[in-house]
């Protein structure tokens, strides 16, 4: 027996709504930061040994330079050191001269930790706008380029409606990767381009998946049943692969992520926790919203032509 869901279709668009609209409250609330990758800066990376509190850090290093400063510690796995990474994203990359003051700083702040500096990025402002539109311009072709093969591919269930419901679809996704990185308080960075464009894949796989049996079973059923019936039953037929390879996937990030919590590798928490709500995203927009926003598209052209 199907599963209604096309009857419950604005349930699942409420419960939508909603959590976007969690993130734009936060938006509204906390604002929206960018990285040194998007909005440029410096990151010094210093090994040491011992003991270091970063907030502390951070406070020498502001007094010491008048800017805004925010410090990690990360354990390196590979080379078995501790580091400490120095985070400066503002409009202005620092100067060889504010290097020197940043490094004398920490060493006057801790000078039995044998503090090197090993590694320094410095990204000029008008770099990381480049970069940032640039992402956003590979998130927006890709859309284009899925549109075009889904209406292409799916020309007899009406390509073009499955194009753009799927559109819908990935946009729905996209709005909440980018919610989780707004209520969590994460510095829009490269890790944001790379898991929108990760979401995108994986939530057009499913989706594409219950279109192929929403052709097969029109092919089958023909005009027995109608969009609801058809799609419902599709829908429902597919659930299980979908949710299955979505939970496989899930636990996996989730794996991830506990390592990098574990390990504080914070490049990789920034990736993995916006890709395990994602992951949650594109499975439920594949099921809950894709296929009724086809329904609704096909009952209009469909009233349309009885009038």
């Amino acid at each position: 027996m199907a599963i209604r869901f096309y009857k419950h279709r604005y349930v699942y668009f409420a419960i939508s709504i909603a959590v976007i609209l969690t993130g734009v409250i936060c938006l509204l609330i906390n604002g929206i930061s960018l990285d040194i990758q998007f909005k440029g800066g410096s990151i010094l990376k210093y090994t040491y040994t011992g003991e270091i509190d970063a907030e502390q850090a951070g406070a020498a290093v502001e007094a010491a330079i008048g800017r805004e400063t925010s410090c990690l510690i990360q354990y390196n796995m590979a080379k078995d050191e501790q580091m400490l990474i120095v985070n400066l994203a503002e409009d202005e990359a620092l100067t060889s001269q504010e290097q020197q003051a940043v490094t004398d700083a920490l060493t006057a702040k801790y000078p039995d930790q044998n503090l090197n500096l090993s590694e320094s990025l410095t990204v000029e402002p008008f770099i990381g706008a480049r970069f940032f539109k640039n992402g956003i311009i590979a998130i927006v072709v890709s859309f284009l380029l899925i549109l075009v093969y889904v209406a292409f591919r799916f020309k007899n269930i009406g390509g073009v409606s499955a194009g753009a419901m799927a559109i819908v679809a990935l946009l729905h996704d996209a709005c909440v990767v980018t919610s989780a990185f707004i209520v969590f308080k994460i510095p829009l960075n490269d890790s944001f381009i790379a898991a929108i464009l990760t979401i995108i894949g994986f939530s057009i796989n499913d989706t594409i998946v219950i279109y192929d049996r929403i052709r097969e079973n029109r092919t089958l059923l023909g005009s027995k049943v109608g969009p609801e019936e058809l799609v419902d039953r599709s829908i429902t037929q597919s659930m299980s692969r979908s949710i299955n390879t979505n939970i496989a996937v899930f636990i996996s990030i989730t794996i991830v992520y506990v390592f990098a919590q574990i390990y504080n590798i914070e490049s990789i928490k920034d990736f993995a926790l916006p890709m395990m709500f994602g992951t949650v995203s594109g499975c439920y927009s594949t099921i809950c919203i894709a296929g009724p926003l086809w329904t609704m598209w096909q009952n209009h052209k469909l009233r349309k032509k009885a009038a």
